[in-house]
């Protein structure tokens, strides 16, 4: 058995093993199980899937381990059997690695993916404590921690098993851009960071095919006794009757080594798609060459960017939160219709905007109802109303690509103000059966959209132009406990909150109430007011709407009232409220009940013209 790694890779390079999940799910595991399991229940399979590898050419082989931690086992109601399940796939990793003389590496796998989860740094450190120790304790010849897409926390896991154990640490980064990292940082420095973190080796693996592995390390100077690997995708996957399958052929994949080898990696492996014959192919183009020490990175040339005329956006006018330090200012919203005939919206515009609007928010399918896109209905009405589009971005059905996308499409289009929510779940709206996606939270959103006024995308890459984005942030006073709600708005004005819309309000005190509890918030607060048009509706705001509650004085009152003369009770409930309002907020927020956008103009009007003194 060769027993130091880091020796063998002075004089020789090594071809690792191919992925573990594509041959399980041909030996019928199901996708979305827990194939680390299979360690204690199916351990034959697995070593069949280890000496398919060492046949085809590999002399360092991963234990099936990528997820035998605290925060994947226990979804699988595991966390009792993390010890067996590691020390059991070490020792049928030697088993089959006995006769091949082969490298047995314990896999250890990121834990937070592409996008930082609420994982607090304690659970982190006890997961990767407790599996580290089961593999070292086992008798791996090695650590080999692999998609990490954060560079702290693999700089974390690496810490850990240099504390506890004395062999060799391979730490693989996933990256989606070729020159940085998933958090921004260039490659680069990425290498180095994990390399003071105490790591022997470090590479890139995964989310990636060969073409752009080779692209990211031809990037990367073999100095300083740098060693690398690499363990690409097969290609790109494409996804048919719900399995992934990948393009890359063995020959390819070969030839990828090839080049990969001429770049200076010592560690050849494959990841996601690769079977025995892509790791048969990388052993016949590269196993028993020497290992190339010595290479500059190439030079890349960066071209001159053309100056190109901006869009003709809002930027060079005052923003909301500009205006409503000034004077008391009004946004209108107005929904998206729910067919296709979008002439009476941008009608009702014209007439809030003839009234006095400062700005017209479009709702992001609200109550997850299906409407157009406010993307499109917001750049038809800046251009042919010439008012300011405030559009909300529901983080419910968009994920995290999606919403980047939305984002430098609303750029492109000079729409520059938004309002982050997190929108009603699917299952209440027209079309019951559409997923809710909540790839991010609210908060995260706010920061994304700040992130691009930095110049830089959610990744972190660099986006060549920095956006201007104004963000608003949505409030619900509407709950038992008002201070839990301005607790969470505190928290949505540190993530980069420029201004705040709240929820409806019907009740006079529940305002004092509001600008009393909120009196620390330092950015402004436009309290919304929608007027009722019903006694019916208004029972219906009341009793089945999340996040809306009347008093019994206004559901008294609009009871008394039918049609026309209900309409009118509505908006003069409204006018009230505005008074109060007006004495402690700036900002009103009016909210146009079923495209009745003569009531909101009226209103409008009235804040713009009211008797009522304001601050």
């Amino acid at each position: 058995m060769k027993k130091d790694l880091l020796a063998y890779l002075e004089h020789s390079i090594l071809v690792g093993d191919g992925a573990m999940g594509t041959l399980l799910h041909r030996y019928g595991v199901p996708v979305g199980s827990c194939g680390e399991e299979l360690n204690l229940t199916r351990p034959d399979v697995v070593k069949d899937i280890h000496l398919s590898y060492l046949k085809a050419g590999a002399q360092l082989i991963e234990t099936n381990t990528y997820g035998a931690n605290l925060e994947k086992l226990s979804k699988y109601g595991l966390e009792d059997q993390i010890d067996r399940i590691n020390r059991a796939a070490v020792q049928i990793a030697r088993e089959a690695a006995a006769e091949y003389d082969a490298f047995v590496v314990g896999a250890v796998g990121g834990i937070q993916g592409g996008r930082k989860r609420n994982v607090s740094s304690e659970r982190l450190t006890f997961a990767y404590e407790e599996q580290l120790k089961s593999l070292l304790e086992a008798g791996v010849d090695g650590i080999l921690l692999e998609t990490f897409c954060q560079v702290d926390e693999a700089e974390l896991a690496i810490s850990i098993a240099k504390r506890l154990g004395n062999v060799p640490v391979i730490c693989q980064l996933s990256i989606q851009d070729t020159d940085r990292t998933q958090d921004g940082i260039p490659l680069g420095e990425a290498f180095s960071r994990l390399r003071e973190a105490g790591a022997d080796i470090v590479g890139l693996n995964c989310y990636n095919g060969p073409a752009k592995i080779i692209k990211s390390l031809e990037g990367v100077d073999l100095a300083d006794g740098l060693i690398l690997s690499a363990y690409p995708n097969a290609g790109i996957p494409e996804y048919v009757d719900g399995k992934y399958l990948y393009s890359s052929t063995p020959d390819y994949f070969g030839k990828s080594a090839q080049k990969l080898y001429e770049l200076g990696v010592r560690i050849i492996g494959g990841c996601c798609g690769t079977t025995p014959a892509h790791i048969a192919e990388i052993a016949s183009h590269i196993q028993g060459s020497p290992p190339i020490k010595d290479r500059v990175a190439s030079i890349r040339v960066v071209q001159e960017e053309r100056t190109i005329d901006e869009p003709a956006q809002s930027r060079q006018e005052k923003t909301i939160p500009e205006l409503v330090k000034e004077r008391p200012t009004v946004i209108v919203e107005l929904d998206p219709p729910r067919d296709l005939d979008y002439h009476p919206f941008l009608e009702g515009a014209a007439q809030l905007k003839e009234a006095g609007a400062d700005a017209i928010t479009l709702a992001d399918n609200s109550l997850a109802m299906t409407r157009m896109s406010n993307m499109a209905l917001g750049s038809l009405m800046k251009d042919a109303v010439g008012i300011r589009p405030l559009v909300h971005l529901a983080c419910r059905d968009r994920n995290s690509i999606g919403q980047q996308s939305h984002l430098m499409g609303l750029y492109a289009l000079g729409i520059d103000h938004v309002l982050a929510v997190t929108g009603d779940p699917t299952r209440y709206g027209d079309l019951p059966g559409a997923s809710s996606v909540y790839d991010m939270t609210s908060f995260e959103m706010i920061r994304m959209i700040k992130q691009l006024n930095e110049g830089k995308g959610y990744s972190g890459r660099p986006m060549k132009k920095r956006a201007s984005f104004t963000v608003a942030a949505a409030f619900n006073p509407n709950t038992r406990h008002l201070h839990k709600a301005v607790e969470r708005l505190h928290k949505k004005v540190e993530a980069g909150a420029d201004y705040v819309m709240s929820q409806p309000l019907y009740d006079h005190e529940q305002i004092v109430q509001v600008a009393e509890a909120t009196k620390d918030i330092k950015i402004p607060i436009f309290i919304g007011i929608m007027p009722l048009i019903s006694s019916r509706n208004a029972e219906f705001m009341h009793n089945e709407v999340p996040g809306i509650r009347l008093s019994d004085n206004v559901r008294t009152r609009m009871s008394r009232f039918e049609g026309e003369d209900a309409r009118k009770q509505g908006t003069e409930i409204a006018m009230e409220l505005i008074e109060t309002a007006k004495r402690y907020f700036q900002g009103i927020y009016l909210i146009t009940p079923f495209m009745r956008y003569e009531m909101t103009a009226e209103l409008t009007r009235f804040v713009r013209n009211g008797s009522s003194n304001s601050l």
